[in-house]
């Protein structure tokens, strides 16, 4: 061999690994995405069984305990954003390592706290490693594959992990406090913080240099975008503390608004913006985040709807009311076998208005018809979860296919901050309309013929007003992806051969 050819091999580049072939190839993998998922969506469902025994025992003030969970979300709202540009420049898969270990370790200091204070502090850490990685498990798993059929059957398999979460979470936290502290439930995160570490260093080679950005941070804007998500959030729950008639929630809203104006102006002119907003105007892109905002607004406005509706409305005890949930649980968990042959028979864009629309119905159903018995509501709850079980899949996919390779992490967060926005907004809307339609408090025993018709009337304009909202960010989302293609992800015979 010449010393030309010698140092030609020397200089050749590693060759990258071959795609996975079959989702059972990346099992390590899948199985650490996966647990990062499950801990985000069993973390607050089951600290939420918990808080009366958290109060009682750390003598907490009914903010206080409000605040247990409220730091948690707006750490990680408002922080996603941040964590995903870093995350792009830096690596995801070392972010969202370091994110796992600060998680062990703050749920490993729950054995410790003494004091309502302490706990926030800890559920502040939480929520920072939450931002650090929720993102990346949805840009990971995406990079991990190279055909669109694998990319969506793995975010498939992640996200049912998380919604497993999310439906035991409340048994699950009850069945613990009858034999073992409140903490157990905050410690129950470090295992699930192991393997999902294990997972991810195992089953992920570490990003390539060529698939980061290069550019330094937007520290002004990630300072800016941070405030304002964090406003955003915010503005809901001193809505309802404060009331209306407060000027403390319109200093809140005009906070958030004056940081939006200024996000929006930095990331104009700055060199090495945070955020490009011209990528916003990608069809992909801006079709998906709208999808994802209508879903996320029409779970988060039902779920309370169908809460005042069971529990104040017809009287049935908490025990009823969760079990009159159980067709929302069922589809979600029995639901994820249909979303990839669903998607493989009908394509990406179809899928994802389609499920988007079955959300906008089950809002319009609940206005029209929720009063009148509780099949009504029945199917209220399965046409939202249907369509929430197919467009969490779809919408997230078509962000990130619409992003260039090196903008994965900050398109992830992207989508969970749409969907934590528009929560939020489905909460601050029904509970404002709720609030001007029927006099006095919701939570007082006496409820009058005349009371409970308001009641009633409150809970469907409500539903029509959010059902309105979902449906013009659905027709935003169509009016976005007009005119491209929606072919099956896979042949017939593809779609059986990878099956496994």
């Amino acid at each position: 061999m010449s010393p030309e050819q010698t140092t030609s091999q020397a200089a050749a580049p590693p060759v990258a690994p071959a795609a996975p072939r079959r989702l059972a190839d990346a099992w390590l993998a899948l199985a650490g995405l996966s647990a990062v998922f499950l801990f985000e969506m069993l973390d607050n469902s089951i600290l939420n069984v918990a808080l009366p025994t958290i109060g009682r025992e750390l003598h907490s003030s009914t903010v206080g305990l409000q605040w247990v969970n409220g730091a948690y979300s707006l750490a990680f709202g408002g922080l996603m954003l941040l964590f995903g540009s870093i995350a792009d420049r830096v690596g995801r898969r070392r972010v969202m390592l370091v994110g796992l270990v600060l998680l062990g370790l703050a749920s490993l200091s729950t054995a410790l706290v003494s004091s309502t204070e302490q706990l926030i502090a800890v559920r502040v850490a939480m929520g920072i490693a939450a931002a650090m990685t929720t993102p990346g498990s949805m840009a990971l798993a995406f990079r991990l594959f190279d055909t669109e059929d694998l990319r969506v059957r793995a975010l498939t398999v992640i996200s049912t992990a998380g919604l497993v979460g999310l439906a035991i979470g409340p048994t699950l936290g009850g069945f613990v406090l009858a034999v073992a502290p409140w903490q157990a439930l905050l410690l129950a995160n470090v295992p699930i913080a192991v393997l999902a570490f294990v997972g991810i260093r195992g089953g992920i080679a570490r990003d390539e240099a060529a698939g980061l950005r290069g550019e330094p941070v937007d520290v002004a804007g990630a300072v800016l975008g941070t405030a304002t998500v964090a406003g955003a959030l915010l503005t809901p729950t001193v809505l309802v503390e404060a009331g209306r008639a407060s000027w403390m929630p319109w200093v809140v809203v005009a906070a958030t608004v004056a940081a939006g104006a200024a996000f929006v102006v930095r990331q104009r002119t700055a060199r090495h913006p945070l955020l490009d907003l011209h990528l916003l105007a990608r069809p992909l892109v801006s079709s998906g985040l709208a999808y994802k905002a209508a879903a996320g607004l029409a779970v988060a406005g039902l779920s309370y709807l169908v809460t005042l509706q069971l529990q104040f409305a017809w009287g049935w005890s908490p025990v009823e009311a969760a079990l009159g949930t159980l067709p929302q649980v069922v589809v979600l968990l029995a639901g994820g076998r249909f979303v990839g042959p669903f998607v493989a028979r009908v394509g990406l864009g179809r899928a994802a208005w389609t499920s988007a629309a079955a959300v906008v119905a089950g809002l319009v159903v609940f206005g029209l018809l929720g009063r009148f018995g509780y099949g009504w509501v029945a199917a209220a709850l399965v046409l939202v979860a249907a369509g929430l079980r197919v467009v969490g899949v779809v919408a997230g996919t078509n962000v990130l296919q619409g992003l260039p390779a090196d903008r994965t992490s900050i398109g992830a967060a992207l989508v969970d901050t749409a969907s934590e926005l528009a929560s939020g907004i489905g909460i601050a809307v029904t509970g404002t309309i709720v609030a001007a339609l029927v006099t006095g408090s919701i939570t007082a025993s006496s409820w009058t013929p005349d009371r409970l018709a308001s009641l009633q009337g409150s809970l469907g304009w409500a539903g029509l007003t959010l059902a309105l909202i979902a449906a013009a960010l659905v027709t935003l989302g169509l009016w976005r992806a007009r005119g491209r293609a929606s072919t099956p992800l896979t042949s017939p015979a593809h779609q059986e051969s990878s099956l496994v």
